[in-house]
């Protein structure tokens, strides 16, 4: 049988592939026989091991267990989901892994670092994006920050309007509202909406973001169709952060716009009741 040969140089996926086939050999596995210890197919280790499949965090998890890779695997699936993402988007993600402080304001959509699976698709979906599954992977993986010893402190401003935009439907909408909510008592994460009774405010321009570290400089990040723009230039940094302090003002607190996330969900994407069939026409 003809096997594909990677250059595990070429990518974090082709170095997965290549890994992952010299530890199943050495471990006198067969493609088969290792999808039956992981509960999958031999197919798909095939593919994953030729680099046109990419691997999930869960199987990168079993792999190790099944090969005895001390998490090798485990920590390899990290960088190739990120490789998944927009290549102007990597630099961002990157260093949002690494920050301690973040503060965004969203105007179209809920930060991904808060979204839920079916809401990323809903999204990634309604921009075009290709690979929709490996993209939801990647998003989902980013949020892995909150489960870090010292997780980093994320401040979030939603525009009202990003509420009432139904990205998915009724019941996705309803989901990820939901999943705000149970946000309210984490540590970590604060949730403020600007209310749409709030003409004038100093971010017009759009979405942005703010990351702040412990030991390089804080950096500024906003974003068009196609490419991302990053700076660590003091005077933009200063700037942005003046009008962050302005919209916190502005925005609702911490109660009241839990508040008025739970009232958006039950009189928008409230649960609809099951037809009734035993009527008759």
């Amino acid at each position: 049988m003809h096997i594909r040969e990677l250059d595990p140089s070429a990518s974090p996926l082709d170095y997965y592939g290549n890994e992952l086939r010299r530890a199943r050999e050495t471990s006198g596995f067969t493609q088969r026989g290792l999808g039956k210890v992981v509960f999958c197919t031999g197919s798909l280790i095939g593919q994953i091991e030729t680099a046109t499949k990419v691997p999930q965090r869960e199987f990168s998890e079993r792999v190790d267990v099944a090969l005895g890779t001390d998490g090798t695997f485990s920590r390899l699936v990290g960088l190739v989901l990120r490789s998944q993402l927009p290549s102007w988007f990597q630099p961002f993600a990157e260093l949002e892994a690494r920050a301690t402080n973040i503060a965004t304001f969203q105007t179209q959509v809920v930060y991904g670092l808060l979204q839920t699976p079916e809401y990323a698709r809903a999204v990634l979906e309604a921009g075009w994006a290709d690979n929709l599954d490996d993209q939801v992977a990647a998003r989902m993986d980013r949020q892995r920050i909150f489960n870090r010893e010292k997780p980093p402190l994320t401040w979030v401003i939603l525009d009202e309007v990003v509420l009432h935009r139904p990205f998915g439907g009724r019941e996705v909408m309803r989901q990820q509202l939901t999943h705000l909510l149970s946000l309210y008592n984490r540590r970590e994460l604060r949730v403020q909406v600007l209310p749409l009774g709030v003409g004038q405010h100093p971010a017009t321009a759009g979405s942005f973001t703010i990351l702040r570290f412990n030991d390089d400089p804080d950096i500024t990040y906003s974003e068009n169709y196609d490419k991302g723009y990053m700076t660590a230039n003091p005077d933009v940094v200063m700037d942005c952060s003046h009008r962050y302090d302005h919209l916190q003002a502005a925005a609702l607190s911490l109660e009241d716009s839990a508040a008025l996330i739970a009232r958006v969900r039950e009189e928008r994407y409230a649960e609809q009741p099951a037809p009734d069939r035993s009527a008759v026409a």
